[in-house]
């Protein structure tokens, strides 16, 4: 029979995907001998089981019930009991933490008799009615989707009745007034009165958990962090330790290093006389850790002796949540703590000084999408206005944007915005993705805002506690604001400014452009030092994907090992549009070599200036893709002037000509039309242009005693017999440049045929470079720039796409189409270069796949070079990493 439920006692950090990874973090800290409360985890296979058939699985409550006696024998109390009760406290706990997406309840097993027993017992009737106030108000919140906002109006009316301005003020005969018009707002919201049953409230409060897991917020969070949607979560079931009890008990949560910028020391927030859920949820302001030392320096010396062995244990960051009551600490949670960007290059590095990890998994440590919103600008503070207000600088970064009050209008918003909130909540969560940035009056680095932000690199500023928030205004420093006004936010430094600042390059750009040394700054010496580490592991050469010799020079700053792409079809525009023109409008072959003689010294030049910025490594050529059509004027504008003209009974000319050349080559969807290899056997002499600009670039390279190592490189090829065709014009043309070094001819697979038949194609090609922009269009049969608007968001929605495949390769769809080719080419040719250039080659897990797949390179634009560096390493290395999700 299926164990669904564990002991603490009975598991450890390691068994993170049957206990999540509350419960297994709960069991390692009870293994260490740490003083956390008695308690026991239900399963996540529990939670799955109960999500197939919508019942508890057969047996469960009857292990739910031996384990609560365990509880009960090592507590000294019985759940129920009136006189002297044993309450508890339900969490969720996934595998990968999702903070305040899933549910807890604290208080279970309080009912009209208890609370009066509890009040007895602890000689505080206050402590008694307030903590039977907080279970009504979340078990109806939770379990019966009570609107937690009927709870809260009573809740300020009660305060404003009482003339207090905080929760802790209420004394016993208000709060127990509060519990009878809480009891109100239960039965009139669900129908019955509240359970006075203990043993019903916790079943119906693991039931609830259980189906927290499919909240909308908890999917969206989990498709925003690519956490998979069929883990489930479990259920941690702990005995009640109360940080409410008075001044000499609080509730708190500790860092055991800084995690916005990774310094070394002990961080967090610690408030008196509340429950952790009131510091999470930042609706009270917390005070520094720091000040515990004098508020209870007995538990303060014990808690940094635990932080310090738990980081040890980890050998990371953690995250800690911790109880006082009555002066006696309680570890309530521990978890490998999440962190920003900046933090997490800081930490790796940090933590192999200190000897505790090595190389290998530092760069495990840290991710691609880390390394590019390093990338992002900050602000230029030299050019800034004085701050309006400074509030807690909860997750770096420079955001500008509109001020809008609440989630709905942050996503319904069409240009940046700045999501302003006394506090945010987990239904906040599509404002948070969809805002530039988040600001809040209340909370600190520990608050629900921050840890969401930081988790998804989001700028965030909390407690600016000057902020009054009222409607649709805001009042800071005798200056009201109002929804649609510009605010500038800076999540390094906590400044909050009118107006639209600049911004400034980010340093680690700078760094990459040479500009500036990664000597003497944390941040650049971490980069310097897990990039150099990236490129010495890695298997896969990073190209990047550049038109212009200053792109390539660019991309060779930020580590490219050569040009993968090449799009010759850029070369065309501007002024050179006209000489196409010719070409589309030629009537014979005369004219059409013509047309054709006038691009080849342009071509020739432009090569000439990329093969010497790129000189000694390779750079692939792609010939001519798009149709020519695209060079021409759109045809509803062609044929409205050439109507205009008629009707004033003027001869349209030139436009008359190009609006029947664009007639005649009028296609009902282009992008499967004469396009790549098509067009350059349609139109003759036209790639063996651009064949004879290569080698004549090349070979005046050559001659100015440069290594010129340039590949050509045949579009959209579908049939071998193509690729055959275009090989012997181009070797004839090669062979009429003298001085030209060898260069290879090979072709991009980017149509489902050619994947499929890569045996054959590999008997004429040197080299296949992946075009998975096309592939993926081709595979999945539709067109990026027509769906992506279209429908693409209610297929995220329903889980059809975890991500667009567009930004991260379909693996078992476009994937096994490349892996297909990759067998098939090199069991016909053992040394086919093989590599991609679409930009799923600077995507940090398509990276990985590619790597996995057998690839030679990847090519991306360049500014994502050094992220695909970065990836290539980290695919390379073995060694395991610390996941912080």
């Amino acid at each position: 029979m299926t164990r669904y439920v564990y002991d603490f006692t009975d598991g450890n950090k390691d068994l993170k995907d049957l206990l999540g990874g509350k419960g297994a973090n709960l069991a390692e800290m009870t293994l260490m001998g740490l003083p956390v409360p008695p308690g026991f985890t239900v399963t996540t296979e529990a939670c799955r089981a109960y999500l197939r058939t919508g019942t508890m699985p057969a047996g469960l409550l009857t292990e739910v019930q031996h384990h609560l006696r365990l509880m009960q024998n090592r507590m000294g109390k019985t759940f129920g009991d009136a006189a002297d009760p044993l309450l508890l406290s339900v969490r969720s706990g996934a595998k990968f933490s999702m903070p305040g997406m899933m549910e807890t309840i604290l208080d279970i097993g309080l009912n009209d008799a208890s609370v009066v027993g509890l009040g007895r017992q602890s000689a505080d009737q206050r402590f008694a009615w307030d903590s039977y106030r907080r279970l009504i108000q979340m078990f109806g919140k939770t379990v019966f989707d009570v609107p937690g906002e009927a709870f809260e109006e009573e809740l300020t009316a009660a305060r404003s009745i009482a003339g207090v301005a905080t929760d802790p003020e209420l004394g016993t005969t208000q709060l127990q007034d509060l519990v009878h018009a809480y009891k109100k707002v239960f039965h009139q919201h669900t129908g019955r009165d509240f359970p006075q049953a203990p043993h019903e409230q916790l079943f119906l409060a693991i039931a609830a958990v259980f189906r927290s897991w499919n909240a909308e917020r908890a999917i969206l969070y989990r498709r925003q962090e690519r956490i998979p949607q069929d883990l489930g979560t479990a259920v941690n079931v702990m005995a009640m330790v109360f940080g409410n009890r008075g001044e000499n008990s609080g509730t708190g949560v500790a860092f055991t290093r800084d995690p916005a910028t990774g310094r070394r020391g002990v961080y967090g927030d610690y408030l008196r006389n509340a429950q952790g859920e009131d510091v999470v949820a930042g609706i009270r302001n917390a005070v520094p850790l720091a000040e515990l030392a004098a508020i209870d320096p007995a538990s303060h010396r014990q808690l940094l002796s635990i932080m310090q062995r738990l980081e040890q244990r980890y050998r990371d960051l953690c995250d800690i949540e911790f109880t006082i009551e009555n002066g006696r600490l309680w570890m309530l949670q521990t978890r490998v703590g999440k962190r920003t960007p900046a933090a997490a290059f800081v930490i790796a590095a940090q933590l192999v000084d200190e000897g505790r990890i090595t190389l290998h998994e530092a760069l495990q440590r840290v991710t691609g999408e880390q390394l590019a919103q390093l990338m992002f600008p900050s602000f230029d503070t030299t050019a800034a206005p004085p701050p309006l207000t400074t509030g807690v600088p909860a997750s770096p970064g420079a955001s500008v944007g509109a001020i809008v009050f609440d989630s709905a209008a942050a996503v319904a918003a069409t240009e940046p915005v700045i999501l302003v909130r006394r506090e945010t909540n987990p239904d906040d969560l599509p404002g948070m993705i969809a805002a530039q940035g988040i600001l809040t009056s209340r909370g600190g680095k520990t608050s629900h805002a921050a840890v969401v932000a930081r988790g998804m690199g989001k700028t965030c500023v909390c407690g600016t506690e000057e902020l009054r928030i009222d409607g649709d205004g805001l009042t800071v420093a005798g200056r009201t604001l109002h929804a649609g006004d510009i605010i500038s936010i800076d999540g390094t430094t906590g400044n909050v400014y009118p107006g639209s600042v600049a911004v400034r390059p980010s340093a680690v750009v700078r760094y990459f452009e040479g500009e500036l040394a990664a000597h003497g700054d944390p941040l650049l010496s971490a980069v310097e030092r897990l990039m150099a580490h990236a490129d010495h592991q890695a298997r896969l050469d990073v190209h990047a994907n550049a038109d212009t010799a200053v792109d390539a020079t660019r991309a060779r700053r930020f580590g490219a090992t050569g040009v993968g792409l090449c799009r010759t079809e850029h070369m065309f525009l501007g002024d050179r549009r006209r000489l196409v023109e010719r070409l589309i409008l030629a009537e014979d072959d005369a004219a059409r070599s013509e047309a054709l003689q006038a691009l080849l010294p342009l071509q020739r030049a432009d090569f000439e200036e990329l093969f010497a910025a790129m000189d000694g490594l390779p750079v692939t050529v792609r010939l001519i893709d798009p149709p020519l059509h695209e060079f021409l004027p759109p045809l509803e504008e062609l044929t409205a002037r050439v109507a205009h003209a008629e009707a004033l009974g003027v001869d349209p000319g030139h436009d008359g000509t190009l609006l029947t050349a664009v007639r005649r080559m009028h296609e009902q969807n282009p992008m499967l039309g004469l396009r790549g290899v098509r067009l350059g056997l349609v139109i003759p002499g036209l790639f063996a242009m651009q064949v004879r600009a290569i080698a004549q670039a090349a070979a005046a390279r050559v001659a100015a005693g440069g290594d010129p190592q340039p590949e050509i490189m045949v579009p959209l090829v579908g049939a071998v017999q193509e690729l055959e065709t275009v090989r012997a014009e181009a070797e004839s043309v090669l062979a009429s440049v003298p001085g030209a070094p060898p260069i290879r001819l090979g072709t991009m697979i980017e149509v489902p045929r050619a994947a499929l038949t890569a045996g054959q194609i590999a008997g004429v090609a040197e080299f296949f470079s992946f075009g998975t922009n096309d592939l993926t269009q081709m595979t999945w049969g539709f067109s990026r720039d027509d769906v992506e608007g279209a429908f693409f968001g209610r297929y995220l929605e329903l889980g059809i796409f975890s991500v667009s495949p567009f930004e991260s390769i379909d693996r078992d769809g476009v994937g096994e189409l490349v892996s297909t080719a990759v067998q098939r080419g090199r069991a016909i040719r053992p040394d086919l270069t093989i590599g991609v250039c679409g930009e799923h080659g600077g995507d940090p897990a398509s990276v990985r796949f590619f790597h996995d797949a057998g690839l030679d390179y990847v090519s991306c634009s360049p500014f994502r070079v050094p992220i695909a560096r970065l990836e290539a390493g980290r695919a390379a290395s073995a060694a395991a990493g610390s996941d912080s999700r």
